[in-house]
């Protein structure tokens, strides 16, 4: 399970411009907004991101009107993305240590929207162990992996709103996977429509090999639109080796995709030199989108034009130890309530 709540240090404690009450504090790679005086720079804190959904708990009234989740709020101007507790929050018998994840601790879950009703559909299975996952990390909790690899050439691809979808051939079986599921055939599941549409079983069988591709379904009944398409497709950003155990490099990757006539998300650049930044890349993620420029795009992936796996992303919240990482656009966070 993602780490949504976990002990940190306060990096640093700056003035809002205009508020009394209020201060601008840095945690990770995050900026929040706290109570003036409640903190001091290089105290610990229980920090939660947004998407964390607390517990119906007296300590979390305050929460009620905002349906107990944490989301990007602007506050005096002040962009705030996440809360932190003082450590009394904890149990008493909870181990202090910096990065100790307190998740569970305090029945913390992931908030998930609502699963479309044309995305939905009777389980086959859990989605394959033998393919990762497509959920990226944010930058925001990445800084040793922005130290590490300052400088490397990457490309970067607009992150699209939709939902996640992924089409397997392995062994001669042709599978399509929701984000956390297999599905059984069914004419009304957008993911199979999409599927025998576009004659991925046969294109996936071409290729000889036991293969995934994985993309995000987008358009019409998808996540409220936002891109304002008509009708619904897939968007490609991942091919991957399933006997190999490798993603594609992006040259074949694009080479891939071009060959077997399906669409890709939208590439901003090839050639990204990335910077040790964290607010420079939140700043290169505030873009409107590339599929509709009337509209804020969801943010930004980022990966090394050559593939690269690290012990520093290798666990099961991490995708695999794959270097990619996405960056979320805050105005689109807040245009939407996220």
């Amino acid at each position: 399970m993602r780490t949504l709540a976990s002990i940190q240090k306060i990096k640093a404690l700056e003035p809002i411009e205009g508020a009394d009450a209020i201060e601008k504090a840095t945690v990770l790679g995050w900026q929040l907004v706290v109570k003036k005086n409640e903190f001091k720079a290089g105290d610990l804190a229980v920090y939660c991101e947004i998407d964390s959904l607390m517990p119906d708990k007296p300590e979390f009234e305050f929460l009620k009107p905002r349906k107990m989740r944490i989301r990007t709020v602007r506050l005096r101007g002040q962009i705030s993305q996440g809360i932190c507790f003082p450590l009394s929050i904890l149990p008493v018998d909870f181990q202090i240590e910096e990065d100790a994840d307190c998740t569970e601790a305090l029945e913390i879950v992931k908030y998930d929207p609502p699963m479309p009703a044309c995305l939905g559909g009777i389980a086959k299975g859990k989605f394959p162990s033998f393919i990762p996952k497509t959920d990226e990390t944010r930058v925001q909790v990445l800084q040793e992996v922005l130290d590490k690899y300052k400088g490397v050439k990457c490309y970067v691809t607009e992150k699209v709103d939709g939902s996640s979808v992924t089409y397997y051939i392995n062994n001669g079986e042709f599978g399509v996977c929701s984000r956390n599921l297999e599905l059984l055939e069914n004419e009304e599941n957008s993911l199979w429509k999409f599927a025998r549409q576009n004659d991925i079983e046969n294109k996936l069988l071409s290729l000889n090999k036991n293969f995934a591709l994985q993309g995000e379904i987008v358009g019409e009944g998808i996540q409220s639109n936002k891109l304002k398409l008509k009708g619904q497709t897939v968007m490609f950003f991942n091919a991957f080796d399933i006997d190999k155990f490798e993603y594609l490099q992006f040259d074949q990757f694009n080479e891939l995709i071009e060959k077997l006539q399906l669409p890709m998300v939208p590439i901003i650049t090839t050639d990204y030199e990335l910077v040790n930044d964290i607010d420079t890349i939140i700043k290169t993620a505030t873009i409107k989108s590339i599929v509709c420029p009337d509209v804020w795009a969801e943010g930004i992936v980022i990966r090394p034009l050559n593939e690269k796996i690290d012990a520093l992303l290798s666990n099961e919240n991490f995708n695999n130890g794959r270097v990619s990482f996405k960056a979320v656009n805050p105005e689109f966070l807040l245009k939407y309530g996220e």
